[in-house]
């Protein structure tokens, strides 16, 4: 068949291959390994077990749910089965290469690396009853009684060399699986990389691999019913098993170093190639996202996504014809108030729904170094099963030269990043987080074009202020009500600023009333929070919601400089940055509003407190101005001229406009309101 192979390797493989007959059924086989490398580290008996070996709540809860994919047989089922022929059916009668053909038979409609895996599971089993037996024995009444039936021998002592050619093998099994499965993984048929006469003569030495893994395992698994009824004279036996252990390690060895370079050479050879084909990807016009999406998250197999709603495996076609939104983070993703909001504003935003599923956010976490820790894995476990969105099964897997391309083309630091692709595949926006925090699903398709689109749309009010932070401050400003922001971190500026609230709320002007501290938050705001909580004007906003509050406010401003804006040339930049820079902790200030109205007062200090302490002289302006307009004209009081200016201003329609007085921003008279329709 190939000219690597000898004659009798080469009828090994064409007997093998007559037993392989794959029906798409997936299996994790990584996991799964794992699993059984921890059952043969606890069960050695030769003392150099590790003490922190362990599985945790998380590793057993993944293993748990391993489930062959594609196929109605249950895993336990499959593992099961193939110990019961390894220890009964196949071990009076038959060569070792008889009953090795016999387990391919039966794990025919599995993938290589799944059908190793899977014999290892069944040996694990066996493995580790027979040392949990001995192990228990004789401290354990109920393990002593069952050593006692089945004859166990008590003094293993005179088995040191079987046991340790049986460890040495052991180990060899282990490796030379996890070269199969680092072959097995390998993207090829999504990327069209790999020369195909080397990719056929690497599988070759896989079949072969397998082949005498599974014997190596049917061998040892014999060696635990040779030592049922031991007995003294047959000791020499020991050294024959020994012997017969060691020459098929020897034989794993050699597959071993041989299989690995082969590997290695492949993983050298892809990531080349990855990388070169992402540098034109891009530049390319597509006909959909598949190929962009296979190149950049196949890490291993067809199945590379974890669809968090249902813990289960995903092939990338699940995002054909979407938006898809590539959050690019550390394993830690975002801290909590920052997650919370992401969230909030992707899938439970009100636009999500309107949407049907036209978007999808893959998240990929990157490891701040080049190796995965323990507590990396486990922060990616509880997030990815915790989050709604899509995220790579085992990111660590991720190829390097694809790595490098994230940092190198979209300029990744460590920093968050939502890469957006358009449903042909083609980058829209290098990086709209920003845009999702703001506007949330409302952002869809989240291009750059859109997000200017946005701020085209946008003034200077309360309902972009606020937008989406708070549901009952989303109603009052729906509701067209009187709303005061304001902040501080002086506790008796605020006492001051509450009673002259108090003051203008008991002549009947209707004003709600948000804290929100300001952009620093300390401690400090806490303990006022708890203050204002049990005074008459008790708080809107948790520290929480504070904090996400802040946190919109610098995406908008960062937003608008990205865009090439500057405060001097655009309104809403000058306001926010006016708040995000506000550092004078003696005093404090306030924004007051209503609705989508473009009608909105800032004060700072000295002048907040001087227009509100004036009150009185500008109160019956109310009634007739409405309170912001009352405000507006007590801050800047407008010339003595008669009747209506003549300027004209543009702004969206508020049912509370036609019903109040509108001033001039310019000579600060009441304006003649007329409504267009469009």
């Amino acid at each position: 068949m190939h000219s690597s192979l000898s004659l009798d390797e080469d009828i090994l493989v064409r007997k093998l291959l007559l037993t392989h007959d794959p029906d798409g059924r997936h299996l994790d086989s990584e996991l799964l390994l794992q699993a059984v490398e921890k059952i043969i580290c606890y069960a050695t008996p030769s003392g150099s077990l590790v003490s922190d070996l362990h599985l945790d709540g998380m590793a057993r809860n993944d293993i748990n749910n391993i489930e062959v994919i594609g196929s109605q047989e249950l895993l336990g089922h499959a593992i099961y089965e193939i110990s019961r022929q390894m220890l009964y059916k196949c071990s009076g009668e038959g060569s070792l290469h008889a009953r090795a053909m016999i387990l391919f038979d039966l794990l025919g409609n599995y993938r290589w690396d799944a059908k190793v895996v899977i014999v290892l599971a069944a040996f694990a089993t066996i493995y580790g009853e027979f040392w949990l037996q001995m192990q228990l024995n004789p401290r354990n009444t109920l393990a002593a009684l069952v050593a006692m039936l089945k004859q166990l021998p008590g003094d293993l002592s005179m088995e040191k060399p079987r046991f340790k050619a049986l460890s040495l093998l052991t180990k060899n099994m282990l490796e030379v699986t996890k070269c199969i499965i680092k072959f097995e993984v390998l993207p090829f048929a999504h990327l069209g990389l790999g020369n195909e006469e080397a990719i056929a003569t690497t599988k070759s030495r896989i079949y072969i691999a397998s082949y005498w893994v599974t014997r190596s395992a049917l061998a040892c698994s014999s060696q635990f019913l040779d030592l049922i009824a031991l007995k003294p004279e047959y000791s020499h036996s020991t050294i024959i098993a020994a012997w017969e252990l060691s020459s098929l390690s020897y034989r794993l060895s050699s597959i071993h170093s041989l299989l690995w370079r082969l590997v290695d050479l492949f993983y050298q050879d892809i990531e080349k190639k990855i990388y070169e084909k992402l540098l034109n990807l891009f530049k390319e016009t597509h006909n959909d996202n598949q190929e962009v999406l296979c190149t950049l998250l196949a890490i291993r197999d067809d199945l590379s996504l974890k669809d968090c709603s249902t813990q289960g495996k995903v092939d990338v076609s699940e995002l054909r014809n979407k938006v898809v939104i590539l959050l690019i983070s550390k394993s830690e993703l975002l801290p909590f108030e920052e997650l919370v909001l992401l969230v909030r504003q992707t899938y439970d935003h009100p636009h999500h729904q309107k949407l049907e599923g036209s978007y999808g956010i893959v998240w990929i976490p990157m490891s701040n170094s080049n190796t995965w820790t323990a507590a990396d894995k486990e922060t990616f476990h509880f997030l990815s099963n915790l989050l709604p969105w899509y995220s790579l099964w085992q990111p660590w897997l991720l190829n390097h030269a694809v790595v490098n391309y994230i940092k190198e083309a979209w300029n990744y630091n460590t920093q968050p990043l939502m890469v957006v692709l358009d449903s042909k595949g083609t980058v829209t926006n290098s990086n709209a987080i920003d845009m999702v925090l703001i506007w949330g699903a409302k952002a869809y398709p989240f291009s750059t074009s859109r997000e200017a689109e946005l701020w085209q749309e946008e003034n200077w009010t309360l309902q972009l202020l606020t937008y989406q932070i708070d549901p009952l401050l989303s109603k009052w400003v729906d509701e067209g009500r009187n709303i005061c922001i304001y902040g501080s971190e002086n506790l008796d500026w605020i006492k001051e600023f509450h009673a002259k609230i108090l003051l203008i709320k008991s002549s009947r002007v209707q004003l709600e009333m948000v804290f929100v501290g300001k952009r620093n938050l300390s401690e400090n705001v806490k303990s006022i929070l708890d203050i204002i909580r049990v005074g008459k004007h008790k708080s809107l906003f948790s520290f929480t919601t504070i904090y996400l509050f802040w946190l919109r406010l610098e995406c908008m401003r960062r937003s608008k400089q990205q865009s090439g804006k500057t405060s001097k040339t655009d309104n809403i930049l000058e306001n926010m940055s006016a708040l995000l820079e506000v550092d004078d902790e003696a005093v404090g200030w306030a924004v007051i509003g209503r609705g989508s109205s473009a009608d909105v007062v800032r004060l700072h200090g000295e002048k907040l407190m001087e227009t509100l302490n004036s009150f009185p002289e500008w109160a019956e302006n109310v009634g007739k101005l409405g309170f912001l307009g009352a405000l507006r004209t007590a801050i800047e009081p407008p010339p003595p001229l008669p009747g209506p200016c003549n300027h004209v201003s543009v702004v969206p329609f508020d049912k509370g406009l036609i019903e109040g007085t509108v001033l001039c921003e310019k000579c600060k008279r009441p304006m003649k309101i007329s409504v267009v329709y469009e």
